[in-house]
């Protein structure tokens, strides 16, 4: 379960406890709604408090002074994951589409099945900056308008005769393009383990 928070139709914010499971986002309470930053942080730490009820803190000793004790977490980001999966777009040869929007899309899809407009969830969750969803629909439509499947196709067919080939069937009706990438991710994998 995380915090969420959603700007309202009168310009609060609503902060609601949210657990995801298999893909599916759901609503488990709402908290409230803040007009302004005091009442938002009070509401976030009242649901940050319902998530971890029960839950018993370890008695580590912390530092006095010094060290690490005023650090503050302003974000975090999965840049392992995402720099793994940006190298296996370059080496399938994706990257000549020259097409950054249509990388982040790809790559998203790969880490979760997703729409279109909720791979931007999935972009925010790894901590990569997210283009808006119409972005992501402009990209698609510059998708069809240049070909981008001959171009994929092309750079598949030279990826698969480097090194063991393989065969990856994959449900492509959800995944338009991810089916490629992940072929070639595997394909990789293979390689690097000597098949």
């Amino acid at each position: 379960m995380f915090v969420r928070k959603v700007k309202t139709a009168s310009g609060a914010t609503a902060v609601q406890i949210v657990e995801k499971r298999h893909g599916v986002r759901r609503i488990v309470a709402h908290v409230g709604s803040a007009h302004d930053d005091a009442e938002l942080a009070v509401l976030i730490a009242s649901a940050r408090d319902r998530i971890h009820a029960g839950q018993q803190a370890l008695d580590l000793d912390a530092p006095a002074t010094g060290g690490a004790a005023g650090a503050v977490v302003t974000g975090s980001a999965s840049e392992v994951l995402w720099n793994v999966l940006c190298d296996a777009y370059r080496r399938l040869g994706f990257d000549q589409l020259a097409d950054e929007v249509f990388r982040a899309l790809v790559l998203a899809r790969i880490v979760e099945p997703t729409s279109t407009s909720a791979a931007v969830g999935v972009l925010d969750e790894l901590g990569v900056v997210a283009p808006h969803r119409n972005t992501f629909t402009a990209a698609l439509r510059r998708c069809s308008d240049k070909d981008y499947r001959a171009v994929l196709a092309a750079a598949c067919t030279v990826a698969s005769r480097v090194g063991a080939a393989s065969l990856v069937l994959y449900d492509v009706t959800t995944l338009h393009f991810g089916g490629a990438v992940v072929s070639g991710i595997f394909r990789a994998d293979m390689e690097d383990a000597g098949l």
